[in-house]
């Protein structure tokens, strides 16, 4: 139900800014999944509502640096396919834009290029157990042309209503074109990478906390050492092939993305491969955190069977005299003296003081 709040309140701003009119389905052919429709000339935002058709015609006759930004959250087949044939979007890209869990990539297709990329939201949780879910992820694909964006995204979070305002207070960045507004869609995704590599440091700093705490005990914290690296797996997946879509838009020439962006697009992979250091790192470091509570738990059952052991030789002792005194034959030294039983009595309490001491000297017990 969140979900839909948020669209609903995402379609308001729209028409108060200018975006699309979904009141009228006859001007809205896409469906309910467009959030927001705008044009926008030389960098400044058109006010008035049309739908897409009518938007890409009215970049096209103007002249100047204009293109036509479409927002979509998770359309269907049908509504996509009307956005795919205005807009000659390849086939195979229009395919992967409907379907969820998509790789991170970077696809060119004559004029267009379409990126995909793995947005991911850390989820707060009061104590990390075996079962917390630490890292959840969803997917924004981004279809730029000369005069168009299309952004289609997939799952609760990463939001691109903030971005867009952002980037509307300057008109001078936005005038760049769709390569802008690539840009500054990767660089908020990998920024959230950064936040969220951030707070998965937290938990591992409890984790390595709990497990080289003195009162660790013998209790083993493998199932939640276990649950992170897998959530942290989730994180890697989402970050490390995204390292090659980066370089390709910060080194290649394209049409689509001139010099002066590249190096926007370098800037942000930067940042990304800060971000691939630190979850290589985190990985290397959960790993020892599991060898180490491992080898707690060894180093604490050897100590339970050192002193096991250790009493197990004190109680030898009596074991072994009782057992030749209780052989009952009839010629056994002692066996009529008077102070025979006080006798051994004080060997097996000599013999055992002895061999506790020891023991307790050695640090067995």
């Amino acid at each position: 139900m969140s979900i839909v709040h948020n669209l609903r309140n995402t379609v308001r701003l729209a028409r108060h800014h200018g975006g699309v009119d979904l009141s009228h389905p006859a001007r809205s052919p896409l469906g309910s999944s467009v959030v927001n429709c705008v044009v926008y000339l030389d960098g400044i935002r058109q006010a008035g509502h049309c739908p897409a058709d009518e938007a890409i015609e009215l970049v096209r006759e103007k002249p100047g640096n204009g293109f036509v930004w479409i927002g979509l959250h998770e359309p269907t087949q049908e509504e996509f396919a009307g956005i795919a044939e205005l807009f000659g979007l390849h086939p195979l890209a229009a395919e992967d834009a409907v379907q969820a869990h998509q790789r991170p990539k970077l696809d060119r297709y004559d004029d267009a290029v379409f990126t995909v990329l793995k947005t991911v939201c850390y989820v707060e949780h009061d104590e990390l157990t075996a079962t917390s879910e630490v890292v959840d992820t969803g997917e924004i694909m981004v279809f730029t042309g000369s005069d168009f964006v299309i952004t289609v995204r997939h799952g609760g979070h990463g939001s691109l209503g903030p971005l867009r305002e952002g980037l509307e207070a300057m008109p001078e960045h936005l005038a760049k074109g769709p390569s802008a507004v690539l840009h500054a869609i990767t660089d908020q995704v990998v920024d959230h990478y950064l936040d969220v590599t951030a707070a998965v440091q937290h938990d591992i700093d409890t984790i390595e906390t709990d497990v080289f705490s003195d009162n660790h005990g013998h209790g083993s914290d493998a199932g939640r050492i276990y649950q992170l690296k897998r959530e942290l797996l989730e994180l890697k997946r989402a970050v490390a092939p995204l390292a090659g879509p980066l370089n390709r838009l910060a080194e290649e020439p394209t049409p689509l993305v001139g010099h002066d962006m590249r190096q926007y697009f370098r800037d942000a992979a930067d940042h990304l491969t800060r971000v691939s250091e630190q979850v290589a790192g985190f990985d290397a470091l959960i790993d020892t955190i599991m060898q180490a509570d491992v080898a707690q738990i060894t180093v604490a059952q050897n100590e339970d069977m050192r002193k096991i052991s250790a009493w197990v030789a004190v109680i030898a002792v009596p074991t072994m005299v009782c057992g030749v005194y209780g052989m009952n034959f009839d010629q056994m030294p002692e066996l009529r003296w008077t102070y025979g039983y006080p006798a051994v009595l004080a060997v097996i309490a000599v013999a055992c003081t002895v061999i506790h001491r020891g023991f307790r000297r050695s640090g067995w017990l």
